[in-house]
């Protein structure tokens, strides 16, 4: 496979990925990070990242919107919920585990 090529396909993939994330709202971020170990903002801080190295001028604001679809504040307030104790605790125990 070409490098060209390659990067088209990850480039969908990622899109996919993204759309995917945006329809399911139902799935919080801390349910990623524990059984993933990243999340949207997760992807935002990556996308800032790479978006950085390329020489734009993206913050992390901005990053978020382009992974959200939308202002992140805006998001949290149609989507996001409070985390519950179990939640908390299994991201402890999960957080844990990566680190050891």
């Amino acid at each position: 496979m070409d490098k060209q090529t390659q990067t088209e396909i990850e480039a969908a993939a990622y899109r996919g990925l993204v759309e995917h994330l945006r329809k399911r709202t139902d799935v919080q971020n801390i349910d990623l990070m524990i059984l993933a170990g990243f999340c949207r903002n997760c992807l935002a801080k990556w996308v800032k990242k790479t978006a950085v190295k390329k020489g734009l001028d993206m913050d992390y604001d901005q990053a978020r919107e382009f992974v959200y679809g939308m202002p992140y504040e805006e998001y949290k307030q149609k989507h996001q919920l409070e985390s519950t104790h179990e939640q908390r605790d299994a991201f402890k125990k999960a957080d844990k585990a990566i680190i050891e």
